[in-house]
């Protein structure tokens, strides 16, 4: 016991009030806590009903600890606010439930192997040990209670945006009926479900090194965000399938329309021109326009993942077939396009003999009417045209040189 006067032991029993009254408003929020009314209220299971059993018999001791204290906290007072002169014996029994081991309390159970011989089923602490005990009491408790809350808060919060998520991805999926895509949120259901259940059963099992683990969760989101895209996308289709097959629809004309162009430009050119080089085959077409009654078959039955894969090859297949088919056009035309611009060099460069005076020229003539009889015979021989036409353009520039001599 520390001696004192009765105004020191006033001042330190009015000192010790005041800090019993924070204990107890804070313990009330603990008490009171959506942590302790999450984990009280739950039927719960794992490390979540092994961690609330020790935080709840805590919380209990807690309380009979504080009552203890606060016991002897009313007694020193009730002794040291007496009216009158203190008597010596009532100031020694106040200063004694201030410094000693004045709490009284009751040792919990141990297990026999735990115990030692001469422990009794009654501790005594001063009050500055017991408030010691008491926080460091609450503060284990808090711990878990506010664990709960955070996984709560954190996790709950996820959950009702994937269940948003998967409640609008179910809506477009019963008006695509695409199997898949039903079988995909019906897993992502059925996660979101057991996440759930963990949640309200043992949420302290998603407390990880002091911070929630949302690696489930995370997953979960990955699963609602792609099944949500790919409803979307299916609707997309749905919504756009008679624009997208109309499209396909006019390249496949078009491919079939350069098809039949290609090969009347091939016929032309072979009656012009001499084709040394065999030409590439065209691509066929003749099946593009049957396997647009298939598309459209697909849409009627709401078949939308095999009608956006057969719309996409069947749209590439057709736009290639059509590139193909102009670029042969193209190249058919210009063999002839090479034959007249023969021509029309072979007469540009006959105007320029006869400024020369060049055409009486026999060796001219004879260049002339050697590749003239080429460039205008059917079909024509482009190399041996644009050889003639060559010498012919080279003994005018020669001619040329000399001064026409």
């Amino acid at each position: 016991m520390i001696a004192m006067t009765r105004e020191q032991a006033q001042g330190g029993c009015a000192q010790a009030s005041a800090e019993r009254d924070t204990i107890q408003a804070n313990l009330l929020d603990l008490d009171g806590s959506f942590g302790k009314r999450l984990l009280a209220g739950a039927t719960l299971s794992g490390r979540s009903a092994a961690q609330w059993e020790t935080a709840s018999a805590g919380l209990a001791s807690l309380w009979d600890m504080f009552a203890a204290y606060s016991s002897v906290l009313d007694r020193a007072a009730e002794l040291l606010n007496q009216p009158g002169r203190l008597p010596a014996a009532r100031l020694d029994e106040a200063c004694e439930l201030l410094t000693g081991p004045s709490v009284r309390l009751a040792r919990a159970t141990t297990p026999l192997s735990q115990r030692e011989l001469t422990s009794g089923a009654e501790v005594r602490l001063s009050l500055t040990a017991t408030v010691l005990e008491m926080k460091r009491s609450f503060t284990e408790i808090a711990a878990v209670l506010t664990a709960a809350e955070s996984v709560w808060n954190e996790i709950s919060d996820g959950l009702r945006d994937v269940t948003d998520a998967l409640d609008g991805a179910r809506r477009q999926a019963a008006e695509s009926a695409d199997a898949e895509l039903t079988g995909a949120i019906a897993q992502a259901g059925d996660n979101l479900r057991e996440l759930r259940d963990q949640l309200n059963a043992d949420p302290l099992a998603l407390w990880n090194r002091g911070q929630v683990d949302t690696a489930r969760l995370d997953r979960l989101r990955e699963q609602a965000a792609a099944v949500s895209a790919r409803a979307g996308e299916l609707a997309r289709l749905r919504d756009g399938a008679g624009q997208r097959i109309a499209e396909v629809a006019a390249t496949v004309s078009a491919a079939r329309q350069a098809w039949q162009d290609a090969m009347a430009a091939r016929s032309r050119a072979a009656t012009r021109v001499v084709i040394v080089t065999e030409s590439d085959p065209l691509p066929d077409v003749s099946g593009l326009a049957g396997r647009l009654a298939e598309l459209t078959a697909l849409r009627d039955s709401g078949r939308w993942t095999r009608l956006q894969s057969e719309l996409d090859l069947l749209g590439k297949q057709a736009a290639t077939a059509l590139r193909q088919c102009q670029e042969a056009e193209r190249a058919a035309a210009g063999l002839i396009g090479q034959r007249d611009e023969l021509r029309g060099l072979l007469d540009a460069y006959r105007a320029k003999a006869a400024r020369l005076s060049g055409v009486e020229d026999q060796g001219l003539d004879s260049l002339y009417r050697k590749a003239r009889d080429l460039l205008w015979s059917a079909p024509c021989e482009l190399d041996a045209a644009t050889a003639a036409v060559t010498g012919y353009q080279q003994a005018i520039l020669e001619r040329g040189r000399s001064g026409g001599r």
